[in-house]
């Protein structure tokens, strides 16, 4: 049921547009409100769906109930219903973020399709975000441990914001995933995401493969070809590995950060860019600073939220439910029926040394998913799971 409220000082008007909203649709639920301040709290109070507000009221004008409404609750449309005197002020509450006008009298028909086209948009916005948040079932985060609910409770915070995030941990804790939270949870989500692994790339080509190139820049630039950084623009870029970029490259991603600008390899010509920079790696970034091969300047820029991500054999509470994770994943993907793990191998499998964590322990339950029997068994890993 949609819960409309229409805020106005004059009673008449007020029982008018109930009683054509009541009559027209059951499915709306009207409230009233005989001010601006009135108004104001019951939304503060309760979730609508539409407010209908007159221009000209006492206490608090119509334009200043919109600003407000604007600052708590920015999601709901509004509808201003406006004199014949106030119509150029109706006009300029659009510019303010209103959704329409209504003139007095109030036509029967405008009003009625001003009011589900309202709805219908406002559904919209509502599914949109409610999708944004969402995050993709491949990069589900699994665990219940202290250490990653305490990560979950960062990405919901830094998410939404535009601050650089740099993630630490071990090879396969899951730093990506982290990465692939915050954009997707972040207001950039509907823009891209370009994942760069810089230990992957010949330090050669680093450069190229970040900004770009000009034609014949270098040996086998055969046409000018853009860079990461502008594949992201609007969107966020993953520097994965970061610590593995060469000194050469790391100059230029400073001055990416600084200035919001990038140069093609072989051009002099500035490219604006507007990119949020998350950044991943395994190596201690403050030793590589004291030993002469990472930038202290960068590492400054790339590191206003520190995220570290916990090692397997730090967070062993949850290995029972990442089993169960991979061993439907794994079932799916071989279309199969997913295989049961006995409490004592589970237990079994959580003394173990991880050392190449998440990762390690995903091929583990592929092995004995294709070697073990019906039921996983403590034998079954003993043999198996070896290391």
């Amino acid at each position: 049921m949609s819960k409309i409220l229409i805020i106005e000082d004059e009673a008449a008007i007020r029982r008018v547009l109930t009683k054509i909203l009541s009559e027209e649709n059951d499915t709306y639920e009207v409230f009233e409100a005989e001010d601006g301040l009135q108004g104001i709290e019951k939304i503060k109070n309760e979730d609508f769906d539409l407010v209908l507000c007159d221009i000209k009221m006492p206490k608090m004008d119509g334009v200043e109930v919109l600003e407000a409404v604007k600052k708590i609750k920015p999601e709901i449309p509004m509808v201003m219903i406006s004199g014949h005197g106030d119509l150029e002020t109706a006009v300029n509450t659009m510019r303010l973020g209103a959704f329409d006008y209504i003139s007095k009298p109030p036509d029967l028909n405008r009003l009625l399709n001003t009011v589900r086209i309202a709805l219908d948009r406002k559904e919209l916005v509502v599914e949109n975000k409610r999708l944004k948040k969402k995050v993709s079932k491949n990069y589900e985060m699994i665990g219940e441990s202290k250490p990653i609910n305490h990560i979950k409770e960062m990405i919901e915070k830094v998410a939404p914001t535009e601050a650089r995030v740099l993630i630490t941990g071990e090879n396969g804790t899951g730093k990506e995933l982290v990465a692939h939270w915050l954009h997707q949870k972040s207001e950039r989500s509907s823009n891209p995401f370009i994942e760069v692994n810089c230990a992957a790339i010949p330090s050669e080509l680093i450069e190229s493969e970040l900004f770009g190139h000009k034609k014949g820049s270098f040996t086998g630039a055969a046409k000018d070809r853009a860079g990461k950084f502008e594949a992201a623009n609007h969107g966020t870029i993953f520097l994965d590995e970061v610590g593995d970029m060469s000194l050469s490259a790391q100059a230029k991603v400073l001055r990416a950060l600084q200035e919001n600008k990038v140069q093609r390899v072989g051009s002099d010509k500035d490219i604006k860019v507007n990119v949020r920079v998350l950044s991943a790696t395994n190596k201690d970034l403050k030793k590589e600073i004291s030993e002469g091969r990472f930038r202290e300047d960068l590492y400054h820029r790339l590191a206003v939220i520190l995220i570290k991500v916990p090692s397997l054999n730090e967070r062993r509470e949850d290995i029972p439910l990442l089993i169960e994770y991979f061993a439907d994943k794994i079932a799916k993907e071989q279309g199969s029926s997913p295989k049961k793990f006995a409490k004592k191998a589970i237990a079994l499998l959580q003394q173990y040394d991880w050392t190449g964590n998440i990762r390690e322990l995903r091929n583990v339950v592929e092995r004995l998913i294709i070697l073990g029997g019906n039921e996983i068994s403590e034998e079954d890993v003993k043999l198996f799971a070896s290391k």
